[in-house]
């Protein structure tokens, strides 16, 4: 593999102040700067709110593997005695992105990172809804980000085999559900939401987007990469997410697959989905937006909530683009929404996120009404 969906053009010096950024890994950096624009669209006054009741619930897969890879070779090649930078750690470690936006805000509440793997920010934005829940916080800030486009990121996934080889082609290499899917484009970037109890919205006149009103989370206890061949912790992940929202599976309008594009992968959550669904496949619009961003682990779910939000807020469904030639494998009646985005009136998605290890994480959201 010799592409990526790379985030061109990004200079964290429009952001943070060069000693600040030196001290960041990358995935930092995309943390900081989307908390600071989700921050900015909340019309959170910073000022007049109790910051000891305001968290950061933050994801990563990988965390600082730049930072990693990059000492490691600078340690090997110091002399007279090899020796580590003091910031190897610090730069490197997945829960200093929390750290890192709860000190540039003064967030106070509750502070603490996620992890598991590309499941990860749709398990931050959970734990963000479930404390909400439980009355521990006001508001919590909750997402993810990733930068792991580096020579170990592309070499070790390229090893195992799970990244599309279509050099000649790579705007079409991204194609969940097609027949010629041959793995995933790695990506990288970030996705942040602002979730708020909602008395403490309504107070301070915020514009809501959407309705966070389940989640659900299963293991498949399978393999270490693989999905369980029959989808069976996304069934169930996916079960526990509707019974916690109260919803049956003919409520949900729209859902965004977790389909990464990998042989394996698609054909296992669709089966999962058809168990779920059954009938009501013919109803529901499914699609796959990493088609268009390519696979942002630890961040995907984050980027994947926001989408979801949004094709409620503008009865709109995105599409799955690069699907030529839907696997024979799929049901002819799943509407996959190829190639075009579908206006439709809708009411709830769903966000489907699985990761290595067999996590899976599912989020139902509603669209806000008043």
């Amino acid at each position: 593999t010799r592409f990526a969906c790379e985030l061109k053009g990004f200079d964290p010096l429009a952001h943070l102040d060069r000693k600040e950024a030196r001290h960041m890994d990358p995935f930092c950096h995309y943390a900081l700067v989307t908390a600071e624009e989700c921050l900015r669209d909340s019309g959170l006054n910073l000022q007049t709110t109790n910051l000891n009741r305001v968290g950061v619930i933050w994801a990563s897969g990988i965390g600082g593997l730049e930072t990693f890879e990059q000492e490691l070779l600078n340690f090997a090649r110091s002399e007279p005695v090899p020796r580590f930078n003091p910031y190897f750690i610090p730069k490197m470690i997945i829960n200093e992105s929390a750290g890192h936006i709860s000190m540039r805000y003064g967030f106070r509440g509750i502070n603490f990172s996620t992890v598991s793997a590309c499941a990860a920010s749709t398990n931050a934005i959970a734990d963000a809804f479930n404390y909400l829940r439980l009355g521990k916080a006001n508001a919590i800030l909750t997402g993810g980000s990733e930068a792991a486009i580096t020579r170990a990121g592309i070499g070790g996934f390229g090893a195992m085999k799970a990244m599309s080889e279509r050099n000649d082609d790579p705007a079409t290499a991204c194609r969940p559900f097609d027949k010629d899917r041959d793995g995933f484009v790695l990506g990288e970037g970030a996705g942040a939401l602002l979730l708020e109890e909602l008395d403490h919205a309504r107070a301070r006149g915020a514009k809501i987007y959407g309705e966070v009103v389940g989640c659900g989370f299963a293991g498949d206890a399978y393999h270490i990469t693989a999905t369980h061949p029959e989808g069976e912790g996304a069934y169930l992940a996916m079960l526990d997410a509707l019974d916690d929202a109260g919803l049956q599976p003919q409520d949900v309008d729209y859902l965004n697959a977790h389909a990464t594009s990998t042989p394996v992968g698609d054909v296992s959550e669709i089966r999962a989905i058809g168990r779920v669904f059954g009938d009501h496949t013919k109803k529901l619009h499914v699609s796959a937006t990493k088609s268009m961003t390519g696979h942002l682990l630890g961040a995907a779910g984050a980027i994947e909530a926001i989408a979801s939000v949004l094709a409620l807020n503008h009865n709109l469904i995105p599409p799955t683009i690069n699907l030529a030639n839907p696997d024979p494998v799929i049901p002819a009646h799943f509407n996959l929404t190829p190639h075009r985005a579908v206006e439709k009136p809708l009411e709830v998605a769903m966000s489907n996120t699985f990761g290595f290890g067999g996590h899976n994480a599912i989020a139902v959201f509603r669209k806000w009404r008043e």
